[in-house]
């Protein structure tokens, strides 16, 4: 081969190169189907070529942004969106190079993030049901509710990609999304009558740590020794999660996020409400979004072979103290629909329902909804009685013609006894012929107990799960 066409070839390929690296790109999540937050300012990103000219046009308010991309080749510009409607077309545009982006709507977008149960599919799991889900599929064709599911991917460093992409929701797509997003998204899609956007980041098994920056785990000495470890599993590892699948749709706008997690985290209880804490400031930093609403769910009632009986219990009383912690934040209760040996509740609509409930009255105002469950307020004792006072239980309590059988009552030695209880005037009235004077009094106070005599208010919520003592 002559020297003359060596140099033509080397002058092709870097001008091939070129036009490869002068092409433009988007962020995955930016795709066909999408639907963008309404009433809002959104970010459009991706990369092209370093000190590329690029005009933004959006069809909803026929507006035109320019830009010019960074050194780096990456670019971002910032474009208001209007009231719900579509399909509407973004136009990305450079010379020669376009890029369309189809099929958009604008309504309301929301984030669910956790472990296995928020990543369980409509169609289940092995040996894991979801109930309802057959009806559900006669149902599922709407244009109006849009999912996206962030494929699994861990990181050592922030990425700006993920892997996925926007399936219009019908009787084909909703079979591999989140039941409890699915099910949230069609929920309030109904009631809004406007678009919905939902979107996946979730992986089974996954510990909190593993959601949450290096930076912010170190500030819990505990949870950063257990998840930086050389044995510590991928998804487990601090900030391995967040890299790959938080970190990509960080500039997405979202409404709010709805969280399903902590069963994997039952080994360091004491940690996990300042853990939920940080990781929802942090996120709020990074979405740039300070009120973004966050609802998230107590782990349900099951065995945990292998582990104390009151780890999970631990657990819940730490998921119901985030809730003093995160402003704007709101915990739907499981205790009724546990089952002891799986972990994985089949009463995914049940769930999504509670945290719609939260959804309609904190972040869109509808007045006069009952979504909060009782909560333990105090206890006084007079004899051998202890008498307990609730919030969020105006009208009193029921239990569903059922005796109650899972309250416990100890004295001063601190053995706990089975106890029996009234109802009376909305307090619960306890005692034991075993307890003279009682001390302390346990609710559902341990990793599963038979859900046959629970207390519900009488809107048909669950008491949460409580203690009075510090034992």
């Amino acid at each position: 081969m002559n020297i003359k066409r060596i140099l033509n070839l080397i002058l092709l390929f870097s001008f091939s190169l070129f036009q490869l690296q002068a092409k433009i790109t988007v962020s995955s999540v930016l795709a066909d189907h999408m639907v963008l937050q309404r009433n809002s300012e959104v970010k459009i990103w991706g990369k092209a070529n370093p000190n590329q000219k690029l005009t933004v046009w959006s069809e909803w308010n026929k507006q035109k942004v320019t830009t010019t991309v960074n050194a780096d080749g990456t670019w971002l510009v910032k474009i208001n969106t209007t009231n719900a409607g579509g399909p509407y077309q973004i136009n990305i545009l450079s010379g020669n190079d376009k890029v369309f982006i189809k099929d958009i709507l604008l309504g309301e977008v929301w984030l669910c993030s956790g472990q296995s149960n928020m990543d369980m599919r409509m169609i289940g799991m092995t040996d894991s049901p979801i109930n309802g889900s057959t009806e559900a599929s006669l149902t599922a064709d709407n244009s109006q509710i849009r999912m996206f599911t962030v494929a699994r991917k861990t990181a050592s460093v922030p990425l700006d990609s993920c892997s996925g992409s926007w399936k219009v929701s019908n009787s084909e797509t909703f079979w591999d999304f989140s039941a409890v997003g699915y099910y949230f998204a069609k929920k309030l899609q109904a009631k809004l009558n406007v678009p919905v956007g939902i979107v996946n980041s979730s992986w089974g098994g996954s510990r909190i740590e593993a959601w949450i920056t290096n930076e912010v785990v170190s500030k819990r000495e505990d949870a950063y020794k257990q998840t930086t470890n050389e044995k510590t599993a991928q998804h487990h590892r601090a900030s391995n999660l967040y890299n790959g699948m938080i970190a990509p749709i960080s500039n997405y706008k979202f409404k709010g996020v709805l969280w399903y997690q902590g069963e994997s985290n039952i080994v360091n209880s004491y940690d996990y409400a300042w853990l939920m804490s940080d990781m929802v400031k942090h996120w709020r930093t990074v979405f740039e979004t300070p009120q973004m609403s966050f609802y998230y769910v107590q782990i349900a009632p099951y065995k945990y072979p292998g582990n104390k009986p009151t780890a999970a219990a631990l657990l819940r009383e730490a998921q119901e103290k985030a809730m003093s912690l995160i402003p704007n934040s709101g915990m739907v209760a499981t205790i009724d629909i546990g089952d002891e040996n799986n972990i994985h509740p089949a009463e995914k609509d049940l769930i999504a329902h509670r945290l719609y409930m939260w959804a309609l009255s904190e972040t869109y105002g509808v007045k006069g909804l009952p979504y909060k469950s009782p909560t333990y307020k105090s206890m006084t004792v007079k004899d051998n009685v202890a008498s307990l006072s609730f919030d969020n239980s105006i009208k009193g309590f029921h239990t569903a013609g059922k005796v109650v059988d899972c309250f416990e009552i100890a004295g001063a030695d601190s053995v706990f006894h089975p106890a029996t209880v009234v109802i009376k005037y909305g307090q619960l009235q306890l005692q034991s012929d075993k307890v003279t004077a009682p001390v302390a009094v346990r609710y559902s106070f341990k990793n599963f107990m038979a859900t046959n005599g629970l207390v519900f208010n009488t809107a048909g919520l669950p008491l949460l799960p409580f203690r009075t003592d510090k034992w």
